[in-house]
């Protein structure tokens, strides 16, 4: 089985040269994240990620975790590779120094997210699932909160969850019952269970925070009922130190299709001590905070998997000999030919490294937007908000709609191999699949983009991302070398404001036409956004071979992969066009009791 590479390469064309980090660091004042910090932490990163969590991988998947009378034990090597992690400091990275972290600027932890997840996607979701703990926090916390939770949190020696869902209400939080009862001495006391937390129990950490929704006494019904708590599950003395145990417990661990490395604990709180963050009764708007770093966060396993998937079968397909190429043999002296002069080989090989590398540069474009939210003029930071509201959805998605298609052509590119677990490649896509469910599935993305982000805002967001893509294309219209990307990229643009207008007609009619378009919307919208950025992949190209380069063969790479995407990938958006026009009829005509007799 071949060996995780982190691909630093690329991970510098699009941080450097495709969205100019350098530069933009400069500009926000991030004098720290000078390239030359930039460059060990990236050096640093990938060594501790195929050096340390890479070779886990498979036995996080063999060993799964265990859990006994509560207790959770993590596969072999998981917990010191993560006290790895924090001693070298990793956890505080993107984090404020006011709390122990080392300042630097959020997209930077994406990055080291992304080389995580690559690795070891299951170990990364432990200290992953703090990040957005700490976000919730730093937004919504009170200082004496802050001092309390956040610094341990920053500095990794505790880690945290989100606990939102229950049982019976999956997605729909408005009918959750976890219910917080006020104790005299201000905290609340939380009872309820909930089910699918990811790194609810375990033993790396030597306390986990939870954040919890539930709801006051007095709540309204729905989601204007419900508030957001602390509770520990132990609870924290005054010097710091963990203190007597909560009443929270693990009663169960799921048995899943993947991810077996990571816990993913049922909990039941039973009267444990929580204390309120943010308002009552606007829990759920605080949690936004969580969800949307959740959401980046998915977006990046899409990658992840598509990358690792990508890597294992290039090296399979340049090593394994099956039948001779139709345009006659190229390893004359061997038995037969290796099977990536196959051009089917080629179609599976080209598609991983499009999606791999497309969504490699459209999260890195959303943490840009990231970065840019918390520094500048407040018109500033509401412009990339905007343009992080409406990219957010589609990143979280499309990346995994697309990361588990890679991760199955990786699979397929191995034959019968890939289906033996012993090749990891089956692992990935058992892996990958839960992606496009978690932090909200891919019906429930596509909702919030097509209903809340483009028509609730009368296509506002739409068309401050559309006008970026005009400006490039009307700044590149003379431009021989990219004509035809200019050209496509055009008609692609434009029609996307044209069915957004014509959607929206028709739900003012009947509002089912939203989310009957819906998940057809959020794929075009995915392959558009990837067009513009293909696009500007070429330009940089283009220009850097013009210049005279020592890096000709990958410059090359990359216009091959963006005139593939373009021929191969791009057309797929003229049936989603069709299909979302199409109507709700062809979806509600069926009466329910209907479809099996």
């Amino acid at each position: 089985m071949s060996e995780i590479k982190i691909p630093l390469r690329d991970m510098r064309f699009a941080m450097r040269e495709l969205l100019n980090w350098d530069q933009h660091y400069a500009t926000l004042g991030y004098e720290d994240a000078s390239p030359d910090v930039v460059d060990a932490i990236l050096e640093e990163g990938a060594k501790f990620c195929e050096n340390v969590l890479a070779p886990l991988n498979q036995i996080g998947d063999q060993q799964g975790c265990t859990w006994k009378d509560g207790e959770v034990t993590t596969p072999e090597g998981f917990k010191e590779a993560y006290q790895q992690f924090v001693e070298a400091g990793w956890p505080s990275l993107a984090h404020h120094v006011d709390h122990g972290g080392q300042g630097l600027p959020p997209s930077l932890g994406t990055i080291l997210s992304e080389m995580v997840g690559t690795a070891n996607w299951s170990w990364g979701m432990y200290p992953g699932l703090s990040h957005g703990a700490m976000n919730t926090l730093e937004a919504h916390g009170t200082d004496e909160q802050k001092h309390t939770y956040l610094t341990k949190l920053v500095e990794g020696s505790w880690t945290g969850t989100m606990c939102l869902t229950e049982p019976h209400c999956g997605t729909d939080l408005g009918i959750l019952r976890s219910k917080a009862e006020p104790n005299e001495d201000g905290s609340y006391s939380i009872s309820g269970t909930k089910i699918f937390i990811s790194a609810g129990e375990h033993d790396m950490a030597e306390n986990i925070v939870h954040i919890v929704l539930a709801r006051l006494p007095d709540a309204p019904v729905g989601t204007k009922g419900i508030s957001l708590f602390i509770v520990p599950k132990f609870m924290p003395n005054a010097d710091g130190s963990v203190g007597e145990r909560n009443g929270v417990t693990c009663g169960s661990l799921e048995h899943k299709m993947g991810i077996h490395g990571n816990a993913t604990a049922v909990l039941n709180f039973d009267g444990a001590k929580g204390f309120l963050i943010g308002p009552p009764n606007k829990g759920l708007n605080c949690m936004f905070t969580f969800m949307n770093t959740a959401r980046l966060g998915t977006a990046l396993q899409g990658v992840a998997h598509a990358e690792a998937g990508f890597q294992k079968s290039l090296a399979y397909a340049k090593d394994r000999l099956q039948m001779r190429s139709l345009s006659g043999p190229k390893n004359p002296q061997g038995v037969a030919d290796p099977i990536i002069v196959h051009p089917d080989v080629r179609r599976m090989l080209l598609t991983q490294k499009a999606f791999a590398e497309g969504g490699r540069m459209l999260v890195l474009l959303c943490a840009q937007q990231v970065d840019r939210t918390q520094v500048g003029s407040e018109e500033e930071r509401k412009e990339a908000d905007d343009l992080l509201a409406f990219l957010t959805p589609i990143a979280k998605a499309f990346l995994t709609e697309t990361g588990y298609e890679s991760a199955n052509l990786g699979m397929q590119c191995f034959g019968g191999h890939g289906y033996i677990a012993e090749w990891g490649m089956e692992q990935n896509v058992r892996d990958a699949r839960i992606s496009t469910i978690y932090e909200g599935t891919t019906g429930v993305q596509a909702l919030d983009l097509l209903g809340r982000k483009v028509l609730m805002s009368q296509g506002e967001l739409l068309r401050k991302f559309t006008k970026i893509v005009h400006k490039f294309c009307q700044a590149e219209i003379d431009n021989e070398a990219l004509a035809p990307f200019v050209a496509k990229l055009q008609e692609i643009n434009q029609q996307w404001g044209e069915l957004t207008m014509n959607i929206g007609v028709k739900a003012m009619e009947n509002p089912d036409e939203v989310g009957a378009a819906s998940v057809d919307y959020l794929m075009y919208s995915g392959y558009a956004v990837q067009a513009y950025l293909w696009a500007l992949s070429a330009k940089v190209a283009t220009e850097k071979l013009a210049a005279g380069t020592g890096e000709e063969d990958f410059y090359r790479a990359k216009l091959t992969t963006a005139r593939f995407y373009f021929e191969r990938i791009l057309p797929r958006t003229a049936a989603h066009a069709i299909t979302m026009q199409s109507g709700a009829d062809n979806l509600m005509g069926l009466d329910a009791d209907h479809f099996v007799f």
